[in-house]
């Protein structure tokens, strides 16, 4: 799985400093390193609005549509995602979960071939790949690019890096945040902080390699 950050604002953190004191007519105030001490009082009072000035794009590949489904629920965000409409399957990659045991991945993996071989054959009884297509598993692999501004990212990372949350977009997320927390540290120390606490044997982990295993179709 690859997670990229593909564009952020620039100065996210001055920005949102920016904002926040036309609120409240403090613009004199701002020094070249006060939003450190600034951004933090705003989250503790709740005045969460000036976050939502600073953006982030990402490109997220090889994960599973699993995972993909449950990334998209969170609606003020823009998504373009691969289609299984315009895109043919008839290779798909996917993605083995971590509870499959290596004594049974060969089983798992014979059955994402019997489903790769459903989706050739509707395709060549004549279905569109839009129809084709409901034949196939949530382990297929999918891409998709998002964006968010940084409030929605932080409440996006406060109930996916949590550990009810799945272990696939849990990996999804610690890399973004680890992308955003270099670029944007004032701003995503706590929930990275949080997240190390809930996890912390995962808090080395700043490439967010997934527990589970991308198999590709040869």
């Amino acid at each position: 799985m690859d997670v990229e950050l593909v564009a952020i604002t620039p100065d996210a953190e001055a920005v949102i400093e920016r904002a926040a004191r036309t609120c409240y007519q403090s613009a004199d105030r701002a020094t070249t390193d006060s939003a450190a001490a600034f951004l933090p009082k705003l989250l503790a009072m709740g005045h969460e609005s000036p976050f939502e000035h600073a953006y982030a794009t990402f490109r997220i590949a090889g994960c599973s549509r699993a995972a993909s489904h449950q990334l998209v629920r969170h609606r003020l965000m823009a998504v373009s995602q691969r289609s299984q409409r315009y895109v043919s399957e008839k290779s798909f990659d996917y993605v083995v979960p971590p509870s499959v045991p290596d004594s049974l991945r060969g089983e798992f993996e014979a059955d994402m071939e019997s489903i790769r071989q459903l989706y050739v054959k509707w395709k060549s009884y004549g279905l569109r790949n839009e129809d084709a297509r409901f034949v196939l598993p949530n382990a297929c692999t999918t891409e998709l690019v998002i964006s968010a501004n940084f409030r929605e990212f932080r409440h996006i990372f406060k109930v996916r890096l949590t550990p009810h949350a799945q272990w696939e977009i849990r990996a999804i997320c610690r890399q973004m945040l680890e992308s955003l927390a270099r670029e944007a540290p004032t701003v995503f120390r706590d929930i990275r902080e949080a997240a190390i606490k809930a996890d912390p044997q995962r808090s080395d982990e700043a490439e967010g390699a997934p527990r589970g295993k991308a198999s590709r179709h040869q």
